[in-house]
């Protein structure tokens, strides 16, 4: 009974120092990914992008100038879905 419990008691103290190194050797694994500056970069591109896909702002485009300092600005892409005429003047998408 004192032999099992010892083997017990190596083989914890054994795993458990095991457990920890391989634990430290992947948390600095982690810590030289995540600062990395490929990844800091990648993950920079990454918030831009998703901040562009979800912002509620529309993006505009200038459709016509009216003087030197007033333009007629319509969402992007209006002016490809027939929104806007080649003056600028809005209409409906039926004509």
């Amino acid at each position: 009974m004192i032999g099992v419990v010892v083997g017990v008691a190596a083989g914890y103290v054994l795993g458990t120092r095991a457990g920890r190194e391989r634990y430290e050797q992947l948390n600095r694994v982690a810590r030289t990914i995540a600062t990395s500056p490929a990844t800091k970069k990648a993950v920079a591109v990454g918030r831009q992008k998703l901040s562009e896909a979800l912002s509620t702002a529309p993006q505009l485009e200038r459709v016509a100038e009216i003087d030197e300092t007033t333009s007629v600005y319509a969402p992007q892409g209006a002016t490809r879905n027939g929104m806007a005429d080649r003056d600028g003047a809005a209409r409906s998408p039926r004509g």
